[in-house]
Order: structure tokens, then sequence, then C-alpha cells
């Protein structure tokens, strides 16, 4: 196999390049052209498929993951049915009540073959992973691949329900890549990495998915987003296109009666939410000529432009002055975690104020002077109400942590604010990993501690308000003017995302009320941006929509807001009968939908999806 599909890559680089400027040396194209290695093939028929891995719509639905018959040592097979398990219930709602399955999607079996590999590009020190899902039904004579990219930094079947649940049922192949994140969580103490298959071994293992340097007497965790010193959101557009030239090269190969398959004959179309949305506006800058449309939901993007502002900014001011402003609201959204929240208010309010940030001689007053500043920097009302979610879950801390490490390329406990991760006591403080818990980090985690068995450990905490000087020490990396601050917003100004080609279909979908990733600082000032420069960008705007279909699980949330995945299969109907000639592509919509009542059913009315 591996003789072939590197035949096919030659075909599949040069097919790529052939519209490409004609002053690109035969070297550089080299250069560029991927390389795939730890390639394995996998089968998936018969109580076993490629959606759900048997489990279907009631076994994704179920409160307790599938169970490994060794929980220290988890199967392949095992490790696999739990991270599609565990994506879909992260990013889908599945609740009975949500529509999912008789409104909008689909989890049924489809049958097919996972092919499996390591790209690099060029320059990195890590691979990303890539994976190709080959339905038994693909249509050879239509032709079609979805690449996509995972949402925040899952593993590789982090978009399983946003491009698997609409491309597999539709016939096309499906193309996937972590982008140079995901879950291959290295255990410093036992000195063990991740393995192609999601199973563990030694760090001297030849087929582990990361292997970062150490530095001596290391303890915890290393994960690739926070320690590759790739600064792996530089990258996006590249693991994308990487993906597609994977899927092309193995479609090659995988279906040789009906080759050659390249960009010029193949449709491609590239789906992401989040920051999978942000990946696969990467993917459509400058020529992007094989690309045949874009559908990006909730994008984390920034561009230099007005109103634009980077997440890194807006992560870290969230982090240090929303816990004092939702004090200013009445009627918050309730999560489990809100009574927590809740206490830890009236603290960083004082905090701020004694820093000198707000103004105010009690608690109400400090609030509304927190509210009134981040109304200032841009944050909407809807938006920072959305955003009590993130507070309550300790995302914008999270977000900070990790993507300080990434965007100043730091390595294994060198993190310019001194953070670490590891597994954690009751009191936050580090303890060494048990086996259980490293067998599940490869299905379970998110990519961004914290999570199941890995937290961040801050040596800084300290009462009153615990993460405060954590916080303020991550900040400065975004304001102040010393080394490590200058590193950092070196990594941040390589993330900015350039305009795509004109004639491009684009369709970007944002939830106007996003409290992780708000419209107004990524969408809005992007979407204006392009059509200023003449690309062809469609903008949905979708009212009371905030940024996790997972969360809508939640009684209050599902009262409160509607799910995002049915404005994303609509959008790649809409495109996909474009691309096929039957169909004009959706006009901008400021979307006014209805959320549905405490325990009824989401209808079609909820949504008003434009044209349905």
């Amino acid at each position: 196999m591996i003789g072939t599909l590197c035949a096919a890559l030659a075909a599949v680089s040069l097919g790529a390049c052939a519209t490409g400027p004609t002053t690109t040396s035969a070297m550089a194209l080299a250069k560029e052209a991927p390389m795939f290695t730890m390639q394995r093939t996998t089968e998936h028929r018969d109580g076993d498929d490629l959606l759900s891995a048997g489990l279907g719509l009631d076994g994704l639905r179920e409160m307790v993951p599938p169970s490994f018959a060794n929980p220290d040592r988890p199967t392949a097979a095992e490790l696999r049915r739990r991270a599609l398990w565990s994506n879909w219930r992260g990013i889908a709602d599945l609740g009975p009540t949500g529509g999912f399955g008789s409104l909008y999607g689909s989890a049924a079996a489809v049958p097919g073959r996972e092919f499996h590999a390591y790209a690099t590009v060029p320059g990195a020190r890590h691979p990303h992973r890539v994976m190709l899902q080959l339905p038994d039904d693909f249509d050879a004579g239509k032709r079609c691949v979805v690449v996509t990219a995972s949402s925040g930094s899952r593993g590789i079947y982090g978009a399983i329900a946003v491009a698997g649940a609409w491309g597999l049922p539709n016939g096309c192949a499906v193309a996937y890549t972590d982008k140079g994140a995901g879950t291959d969580y290295v255990d410093l103490d036992t000195g063990t990495g991740v393995r192609s298959d999601g199973t563990r071994a030694r760090l001297d293992a030849g087929d582990l998915a990361f292997r970062p340097a150490l530095p001596q007497a290391a303890s915890g965790v290393a994960f690739k987003h926070a320690h590759s010193g790739d600064n792996p959101e530089a990258d996006w557009g590249r693991h994308v296109k990487q993906a597609a030239e994977f899927a092309l090269a193995t479609l090659n190969d995988a279906l040789p009666q009906a080759a050659p398959f390249t960009f010029d004959n193949t449709r491609i179309i590239a789906v992401g939410i989040s920051n999978g949305g942000g990946a696969v506006l990467r993917a459509a800058e400058g020529a992007a000529d094989w690309l045949d449309a874009v559908v990006a939901a909730e994008p984390n993007v920034y561009i230099d432009a007005p109103g634009a502002r980077t997440l890194y900014d807006y992560s870290t001011e969230a982090a240090l002055l929303m816990p004092c402003a939702l004090a200013h609201f009445d009627g918050l959204p309730q999560s489990p975690l809100s009574p927590v929240a809740l206490v830890m208010r009236a603290p960083r309010c004082a905090s701020l104020r004694a820093a000198g940030m707000i103004e105010g001689d009690d608690t109400a007053a400090q609030a509304r002077s927190a509210h009134a500043r981040l109304r200032d920097a841009g944050w909407s009302d809807g938006a920072m109400r959305a955003a009590t979610l993130s507070v309550d879950f300790d995302l914008f801390r999270a977000v900070a942590v990790t993507y300080a490490s990434a965007y100043g390329r730091y390595s294994v406990n060198a993190h310019p604010c001194g953070f670490t991760f590891a597994a954690q006591n009751p009191d936050f403080s580090a303890r060494a990993a048990t086996a259980a818990e490293r067998a599940a980090w490869w299905s379970d985690a998110s990519g961004v501690p914290p999570g199941p068995g890995a937290g961040i450990v801050d040596s800084t905490l300290a009462p009153p308000d615990f993460t405060l000087q954590g916080l303020q020490c991550l900040r400065a990396l975004n304001d102040d003017d010393g080394a490590a601050a200058r590193r950092v917003r070196e990594g941040i100004a390589a993330t900015t995302a350039g305009m795509p080609r004109k004639g491009l279909p684009v369709v970007v979908i944002h939830g106007a009320d996003d409290g992780l990733v708000p419209m107004a600082f990524t969408s809005t000032p992007y979407v204006a941006a392009a059509k200023e420069a003449g690309a062809d960008v469609r903008f949905w705007q979708v009212r009371n929509a905030q940024h996790f279909d997972g969360f809508l699980a939640l009684p209050d949330y599902a009262t409160r807001y509607v799910p995002m995945l049915p404005y994303v299969y609509a959008a790649l109907d809409r495109v996909s009968a474009h691309l096929d000639g039957q169909g004009t592509l959706p006009a901008d919509a400021d979307i006014a939908t209805t959320p549905r009542a405490a325990g009824s059913a989401l209808e079609a009315a909820h949504l008003a999806i434009p044209g349905q």
C-alpha cells in the first residue's frame, strides 16, 4: 500500500500545484508535497460502523460511556468506540427533545473503512493526525470529499458530528485532521505516549503520535497543542489541505478502478465549527483553487481589520473581568457548576477594584464597572450572558493557559507563567495519574485540560481570589512589552487570516450570543473584510444561539438557545445543491429564532432556517 500511496501522492501534488505560481521551483513543490507515515486501515461493518462504532443514536445518548473490559489496558476498538461517543456528546445536542435524528441530522449506521496516517507540514517538529472515512456506498461517479478539522483541540474524531454526520450519509468520503492538537497525551511520570491506534506505549515506541523533548525530572502531563513547539494554529490551513491530499491519495489506492482522483475531478467541500471553522477559513486563503466550497460555523478566526480581536486578547480579558461582570445580571443561565462560580464573584470584584481595573465601593458597583468595561471592549450583553457557561467551567483560563504556551512555542515545564498540567488531588495539587486515567485520555479528553485525569496546576493559587495572580500574568503576555510577551504576541500574529479567493463560495454561520468566540470579534469583521475584497461570502447570524450545542442538554440552556448544527447541515445542503447546478447559494440572513419551552421538543419553526 505504501508504494501505491506514494505514487498517488505524486499525482495529487502535481495536480494541486498545476495552477500555482509559475515561479515556484520544483524543489519548493517537493518540499510542500505531504509525506504520510504510520498508515493503517480498519474495517467497520457488522455491528460496527463509521459514525458511531455500532452504538447508534440510542447508544450515543447513554449517559455512561462505553466500558473497557480492562480499564487499565483498553483495546484499540474499545478506545475508538469511546472516542466517538465522547466527541458526539461534546459537540451535538443528542437529548430526546433536541431534534437530532428526527428534525435534523443522522447517526444511522454507515459501514465502510477508515484510513489513518500522520502528516507533517514543512517546518513542523511534530505530525498531525489525518484520517479518511470511506463509506461502502461511496459514489465514485459523484466524487465528493468533505474535509474538516476538529473543533477546539479535540482528537481525530472531533468533527464526527459536524462533517461525518452530513458527509457519510450523503455518500461522500470524509477527511479529517486534528490540526496539530488532539488527545495524544504524554504521561511524564511513566514515560508513555499514544500510538496510532490510541493505545499507550513507552516513549521509545516507533509509532507515537507525539514525542516531546523532555527536561530532566519532568512530571505531569504533556500534550501537543501546548508543548509541540510548533504553534499549530499558524498552520491550520495547511493541515486542512494535507487532509484533503491524503483523501485523494487514499482514494486512488483504495479505488484503483476509478482512479485518478484529483482536485480537478473531485468535489472538495470544507466544513468546520469553532477552531475547525477557523481552520477551513484559513484553508480558503489566497488561490485555494483546490476547494469548491467552505462552510464555517462560529469560527475562531482573526484578521487585521476594524473590530477584530484575537482569541488570546478577549479570552484573557474575559477570564479576569467576566466573573465580576456577571454579578451585574439577573436571571443568568444555570449549570451544575454555577453555585461554585457564584461565590467567586465578590472576591474577583474586590480584587479588580484593588488592582485599579474597575471602580466602585461595593460588589454591585464594581460589577457595573466591570460590565461597562466589557461593553466598551465590544462584548454584547447576549454574549456575556452566554459566557456564564465558560466562567462556570473555567474555559477562559483553560484557553489562555494552553494558548500562551502554544503561541510562545514553549516546551514542557517552560510556561511563561509557570503553569503545568497533571492529574490532581482535591486541593488541586499535582499527583501521578492512575493507569486507568492514562488509558482513557485519548478517548475522553478534549485536548485542553482541565478534563478527566488531567488539570491545570497553578502554583500561585491563593485565597480569596484563587486564580487571580496566574490570570494577571497571562493577561500581561497580551499587554506588556517583556520578552515573554513579545514572544507570545509574535505567535499570535502568525495566526492572522487572509481573504478567501474570489469566486469560492463561503458560508459563515455564527450565533449572535456566542460567549466563547464572540461574533463581533471574529465572523463580523471577517465577513465585512472579505466582502470588501470581492469574495463570495454569505453570512448567517443566528439569534438566540451560543457556542456549545452539547450543553443544550442542560435544561436551562435548552430553553434559552437553539442548536447550531442544523444551520451547518442546511448550509451544506444548499452549497452542495448549488455545485450540482440545482439551487442558489444562501443569501445573508439575520435569523430570528424562538427557543423551545421547557420540556417541549425542538421543531422547525423554532429554527426558522432560511429557505425551509
